[in-house]
């Protein structure tokens, strides 16, 4: 109920969210649709994206719909005409996906499309302010030392969350042996030469080393990078990318991978943080580490607390 009392009082609900991106904002835009005040808290000192590219399904893509992003994200995002598979630069499969919804876009575009959804429904949001700690009573308190109160606290602060180590409940965080370079680069169609430049290609490739290349196009300009290697491989996981190994491996991208090759880039091992008890309470960002085909890899549900307070 928009504007309305959700209590038997006048006074409405109030949640304070730890984290600007895109759960951080899709749940404050959510909560304000149905009459909560809502107050979000950024560390940085500007609300913006981090990262490179990223897939939505049909989950994720419904969520946008219901807070009014979605016109937008479609505007700025493609769905590929074919998920192909290539295992040692030969094609294994080419699969249409007929009948589901799914598109790939940038980071940038998604959060700009929440963003603006956020603004429209006067979420009150706040840079510069880090929420360090939460109590299960209900209040968070930031790292000036300031107690702030609420009837829901959600953590939507990362994969290394204050809001959720705070609590103490059992976790174990594990960090994974592979990791993955995130970049995004001009499409270059042209440069490529003839080939289905338009499909998600997930490249394989296993002799004489291991390494993967999920190549997504996001629009007509930019296209979305995903360099897999084991991080005990010291030039597969190197950045900027080592362009000689990866042109070897994957000649047929070269120009593209030479567009790579400039950017200074970040190598991140996988990290899956394993707790006891959780509630399903998906975001819509919730995008699968490309470890494996996108469309196989279930969606991460995040953990809740009995007293109904979310953490990504």
């Amino acid at each position: 109920m928009r504007g309305g009392t959700t209590t038997r009082t006048s006074k409405p609900l109030h949640a304070e969210i730890a984290g600007g991106g895109f759960a951080g904002l899709a749940t404050a835009v959510a909560l304000r649709q149905r009459g909560w005040t809502v107050r979000v808290h950024e560390k940085a000192s500007e609300l913006r994206a981090f990262g490179a590219g990223i897939y939505l399904w049909h989950n994720g893509l419904r969520v946008l719909e219901s807070i009014g992003s979605l016109d937008e994200v479609l505007r700025g995002s493609v769905r590929p005409p074919i998920y192909e598979t290539r295992r040692d630069n030969q094609t294994v499969s080419k699969e249409p996906l007929p009948g589901m919804a799914w598109r790939v876009m940038t980071r940038q575009t998604l959060h700009a499309a929440i963003l603006a959804a956020a603004r429209r429904e006067g979420v009150d949001v706040v840079v510069n302010s880090e929420v360090v700690s939460a109590d299960p009573a209900g209040s968070i308190t930031l790292a000036s030392g300031q107690t702030l109160p609420a009837d829901l606290v959600v953590g939507a602060d990362g994969v290394a969350s204050n809001v959720r180590d705070s609590i103490g409940f059992a976790q174990d965080r594990r960090t994974s042996r592979d990791g993955i370079t995130r970049l995004l680069v001009p499409r270059l169609k042209q440069q490529l030469g003839p080939g289905e430049w338009d499909n998600v290609i997930d490249f394989w490739n296993f002799e004489p080393c291991v390494l993967r290349i999920l190549y997504s196009p996001c629009n007509e300009e930019e296209l979305y990078l995903a360099l897999m290697a084991p991080g005990d491989d010291p030039e597969g996981s190197q950045v900027p990318i080592k362009l000689e190994l990866w042109t070897r491996i994957f000649p047929q991208l070269t120009p593209v991978l030479e567009a790579a090759a400039s950017i200074s880039g970040r190598y991140d091992r996988y990290q899956t943080t394993v707790v006891e008890r959780w509630r399903a309470a998906t975001s819509p960002s919730s995008a699968m580490p490309p470890t494996r085909c996108a469309r196989h890899w279930p969606k991460a549900p995040a953990a809740q607390w009995s007293t109904g307070s979310a953490w990504r």
